[in-house]
């Protein structure tokens, strides 16, 4: 009788198949992509409104081209931004060049997640703080670039950021004391 598939074969194969799984994954882990050289900003140019950072003269800041896959329940950091003219946000929306009122729930996105303005003015869902909230997408948190008056001279976004107004954080139910640097899960409604 003849045998296909023993034991040790079968032992071989899915050390292999492992192995081939562990390199998938790693393949698509997000690696920064360089580092960018802080300057001063001129004075009154870098708006702290929602405790903002602003750039550092001589400090190195990394950047991204890329972001982690997006699943069904990314991770992500909330964050606070300001999408209002003379807001901490900067410059009008990448999505449609307008401002937004801090009371409509709106994003800006990492700049992987953003994905060349393919989810602009989509809705995603955040979740955090055992509740949701349905928010528009209509900016990027540039990973690649920043300290300079687009970017309100402030340092690039981490790949991992929404970027929220006031209204994401209010519908989440957290006390305003709490707005910045909350873990979250996102995901795209189809």
């Amino acid at each position: 009788m003849t045998r296909f598939c023993g034991p040790e074969t079968t032992f071989r194969l899915v050390i292999t198949l492992c192995l081939l799984f562990c390199v998938f994954v790693e393949a698509q882990t997000c690696s920064p992509s360089g580092k960018i050289k802080g300057k001063t900003p001129p004075p009154g140019q870098c708006n702290q409104e929602n405790d903002s950072d602003c750039c550092k003269d001589g400090k190195w800041y990394t950047t991204y081209k890329c972001s982690p896959l997006v699943s069904s329940q990314t991770k992500a950091t909330l964050t606070l931004n300001s999408f209002e003219r003379d807001g901490d946000g900067g410059a009008p929306s990448e999505c449609d060049n307008q401002y937004h009122s801090d009371d409509d729930p709106v994003v800006a996105l990492s700049t992987g997640w953003y994905n060349n303005g393919k989810r602009c003015l989509n809705y995603i869902n955040i979740h955090g703080n055992g509740k949701s909230v349905r928010a528009k997408v209509v900016d990027e948190c540039d990973s690649t670039m920043s300290c300079n008056s687009d970017h309100d001279y402030q340092p690039p976004c981490p790949n991992n950021i929404d970027d929220a107004s006031k209204a994401v954080w209010k519908a989440l139910g957290v006390l305003e004391n709490d707005w910045d640097g909350m873990d979250i899960y996102w995901s795209d409604i189809d």
